[in-house]
Parts: C-alpha cells; structure tokens; sequence
C-alpha cells in the first residue's frame, strides 16, 4: 500500500501557524493597493453586488439573506484599501445608498478574507481571534457570520477557488508584514 500523499496545502499551514497572529498576519504590499483607491467606492460595491447576487442566487431565492433588508453592510477590506456597502433590496444584493448609516460591518485583511473564503480557517476562529471584525448590530452580525459558515463555495465559483487558493499560499509566503 503505498503511502499518504502529503496535503498540497502542507506548507501553507506550516507557514500560517507561524505567521497568522494578529500582529504577523500578511497583508497586500502598499504599493499593489494603491489603483484600488482610485475606483469609486459605489462602483466596487456594484461589481461585488453582482458577483454575490450569482454566488448566493439559491440562498437569495430562499430568502435566506432577508436579514440584510433595507440594512446597509459594509465590507473593508484594509489593506487593499477597498469598502463595500452592499443592501438587499426586492430579493438582491445592490450597493447602498451614498449616506446611509452601516447597521453592520466586518473588517479585517485580504489574507483574512481569503481564508474564510477557501474554508481554510474557521469563521468562529476568525471572529474570535478578531482577525475579521464585526462591529454594528450584533444579531445581523450573527445573521451573516451564520451564512458564511453554512455556504460550501466549491461548486459555484469554480477555477476561482483555485485562484482565491493560490492567492492565499502566494500572500503567506510573501505579504508578511507588521501592522
């Protein structure tokens, strides 16, 4: 019988223990953030707004993000210097209004979001460890930490996942930096 192949994602977990702590986590090199200031906030959250529209099309159909009704959710993504107000509104995502209040919020790194995103770290240890942070209404909060956890992402995005995954291993290795 031939022996285990060892987990492709081998090094990378090594490399993360040592270097995902709140001060250590890796982080987008200022210099690659830099166009992203340039594009016009409601404009990116039009683009995400689509994207989660297809991704979430059956919980969206379930009414299973009737939660974010008329509420306003912003995303920041700090280092890529990149902020998301996404709403719900008549069963779909769209970007919110210039000047409504965030009911809710969640924060953290690039690095951090990608490894929610490829279920390579738990949400509760990502919340907990305030690596990704809430902040807001804590039920809605809740509502889509919830949503996070129960989605399984590999059917519906595809070669992006293998993408989020080799973008994950790349800033592990190379976006070490203090905060």
């Amino acid at each position: 019988m031939a022996a285990p192949r060892p987990s492709p994602f081998a090094s990378l977990n090594a490399h993360m223990s040592e270097h995902t702590d709140v001060f250590h986590a890796p982080r987008l090199p200022a210099l690659l953030t830099l166009p992203f200031g340039l594009i016009p906030g409601r404009l990116n959250s039009a683009a995400l707004a689509q994207i989660l529209n297809r991704v979430f099309q059956p919980e969206l159909a379930d009414g299973e993000l009737d939660f974010l009704e008329q509420k306003v959710m912003r995303i920041s993504v700090q280092d890529a210097r990149l902020h998301y107000r996404l709403t719900l509104r008549r069963g779909r995502l769209e970007a919110a209004r210039q000047g409504a209040p965030d009911d809710l919020s969640i924060e953290g790194n690039t690095f951090e979001f990608l490894l929610l995103a490829t279920r390579r770290e738990d949400p509760d240890t990502l919340f907990f460890n305030r690596r990704l942070r809430l902040g807001g209404d804590t039920e809605l909060g809740l509502y889509a930490k919830n949503l996070l956890d129960s989605i399984e992402l590999e059917g519906r995005v595809g070669p992006l996942l293998a993408v989020m995954n080799q973008a994950t291993e790349l800033l592990s290795r190379f976006g070490v930096q203090r905060r």
